[in-house]
């Protein structure tokens, strides 16, 4: 079962209880849209990917978004590919002036998913966005990153490439859950589709755990995430902390 974007392309591949997939199909976003690659190849390794940027450890990064603060703790210790590619994208500026257009709060808290390029430009129709993804200035194609979940439990090495349901281990809860204030990667049904697009978690979403990457956790602000509303921007975002474990190809 896959929940709808305002577009053509998905996100959710999870199953959904009876009552909340009636209530999301409707309304709900969390979607990369336009993405159209081939799967990376599946890994465990630690050196998996070594063209990404990666997160050795934690940082923190502070979003401005209508004059009030939202501080975010990047864990690259369970996302070390995800988390080095949002701070990397920080770092360069990419996620300033950028507008998050969908915010899902009916029939119940869903999400606010920001992060398009696309939505610097102001005369970018926002019904338009959802579809934007990082190009690289020096190669001038998109960064695509792989979809990256660890499970929970000492020893467990990070998955790359499959979702949880696609490798029969549904039974297993992954080391950062969609809990309220969760931040994750956006994505078409391609699971390594990811590439700049994020979205906050307005409650807990359990039912997208070990299907879509969390890498992150806010830790202040989350009433400021709370008033977020389509067409909001974020003013600024910056690294306050942690850059030094940001590690470059």
């Amino acid at each position: 079962m896959a929940l709808k974007q305002m577009t053509s392309n998905h996100l959710v591949g999870a199953v959904l209880t009876a009552a909340r997939r009636a209530s999301l199909v409707a309304t709900s976003c969390v979607v990369l849209t336009g993405c159209d690659v081939s799967s990376l190849d599946t890994s465990q390794q630690s050196d998996y990917a070594p063209n990404l940027p990666r997160l050795n450890g934690i940082a923190v990064v502070e979003f401005v978004v209508n004059g009030g603060v939202i501080v975010v703790e990047v864990d690259g210790d369970n996302a070390p590919i995800t988390a080095g590619n949002f701070v990397d994208l920080t770092q360069r500026g990419v996620y300033s002036g950028v507008a998050f257009h969908r915010v899902v709060r009916q029939p119940e808290p869903f999400v606010v998913q920001g992060g398009d390029p696309q939505s610097v430009d102001p005369n970018f129709p926002i019904q338009a966005l959802g579809t934007g993804n990082f190009i690289d200035p020096v190669s001038g194609v998109p960064r695509y990153i792989p979809l990256e979940i660890r499970p929970a439990g000492e020893g467990e090495e990070i998955i790359y490439g499959s979702t949880f349901s696609e490798l029969t281990i549904e039974e297993k809860s992954p080391a950062l859950p969609h809990r309220r204030g969760a931040l994750a990667m956006a994505r078409s049904q391609a699971v390594d589709s990811a590439s700049a697009q994020f979205y906050f978690a307005l409650s807990d979403l359990s039912f997208l755990d070990g299907q879509y990457a969390v890498f992150g956790q806010v830790s202040e602000g989350m009433d400021v995430v709370d008033q977020i509303k389509e067409g909001d921007r974020i003013q600024s975002a910056t690294v306050i902390s942690g850059i030094e474990n940001l590690k470059q190809p």
